[in-house]
């Protein structure tokens, strides 16, 4: 007789179990308890539109409406809502109020985080089912940044600042995907252009960041420049997975032979070993139905050159890039 195996949610029953032999404290399983159902509900409403593309817009909860970057936000909503993209904001004020203005209710995500001042949700995504009220930040930066396709930052205070770095960093270190980051001044702002001016100046100068990190990150005062900036980023790229411990890429074209030797040549510092070559679906890959037809790129990625990576995929996106591309 085969003996079952444990499932993921079994795992999670033992660990619960686990919590009681260790004698856990009340305010460590509190906040472990929280944090679960924050996360169990939060999945739960996010489920139906994973397939959506969607973008996080950052910035402040204190940008007044007649601001120059509220109204830069309105007009980013408005544009990518067009493109048929969802916009996600923390659910508050200024920025966050500005993006939801431009996408409409119905384009409109938000996670909410509960705070003693300041922070309700905006009347916009007010009372919507698409609305999450959390009360930790990991819990809502986790979907800040797991459920999207793209971020973009306005001008902001500390959590922006925060919310950016920390997007970075999960991008920079492969805990995740790759995805276009775009930092959006007002129209003749600095306040982007100036953080990028002191990352030149001190991180890359010093090197504690590569020229290649830099690919990470674009900064415009320009919500056409942001908007293109997402968008062309899968105009051929359309995920990434490891299967086996490659790095495959699913594109909406199939490359040549000529143009595969070319990211060999051009891009041999990212593998650990092996070619960049062609490959079919995996098997491993069946739970994706819906990106079973979608030609692949398969290499050995050395999982450190992160920015040389997303420069390869910006020349695929350049050099393969065909008219309405999409999923």
């Amino acid at each position: 007789m085969l003996t079952r195996r444990p499932t993921l949610i079994d795992e999670i029953k033992q660990t619960a179990d686990k919590l009681a032999r260790d004698g856990a404290t009340r305010g460590d399983l509190k906040i472990l308890s929280r944090a679960l159902k924050e996360l169990r509900y939060a999945f739960k409403v996010f489920t139906p539109y994973r397939r959506q593309r969607k973008v996080t817009v950052f910035g402040s909860a204190r940008s007044a409406p007649e601001h120059a970057a509220y109204r830069q936000a309105i007009a980013f909503g408005q544009l990518m809502a067009d493109e048929l993209w969802m916009v996600l904001t923390g659910a508050g004020g200024g920025i966050m109020e500005g993006a939801h203005v431009g996408a409409g209710r119905d384009m409109s995500m938000g996670v909410n985080i509960l705070l003693p001042f300041e922070q309700g949700p905006n009347y916009v995504i007010s009372n919507d089912k698409k609305l999450v009220n959390l009360k930790y930040f990991f819990t809502r930066k986790l979907i800040f940044v797991k459920e999207v396709h793209a971020i973009a930052l306005f001008p902001g205070g500390f959590g922006t600042q925060d919310e950016g770095f920390e997007t970075l960093t999960l991008v920079q270190t492969g805990k995740r995907d790759l995805m276009p980051i775009v930092c959006v001044d007002e129209p003749g702002g600095h306040y982007w252009s100036a953080w990028l001016k002191f990352i030149n100046d001190h991180l890359l100068a010093n090197e504690m960041i590569t020229e290649e990190d830099l690919s990470l990150v674009k900064v415009t005062d320009d919500v056409n420049d942001a908007v293109e900036e997402i968008l062309s980023f899968y105009s051929v790229y359309n995920s990434m997975r490891y299967v086996c411990g490659r790095l495959v890429l699913r594109l909406h074209c199939e490359p040549g032979d000529e143009f595969i030797e070319r990211l060999n040549d051009e891009f041999s510092d990212l593998l650990e070993s092996g070619r960049i070559e062609k490959v079919t679906v995996h098997r491993l890959e069946a739970d994706d139905k819906h990106l079973r037809h979608l030609p692949r790129l398969a290499l050995n990625f050395n999982r450190r050159n992160v920015g040389r990576l997303r420069q390869m995929i910006d020349l695929i996106n350049q050099e393969l890039a065909q008219p309405n591309s999409g999923d």
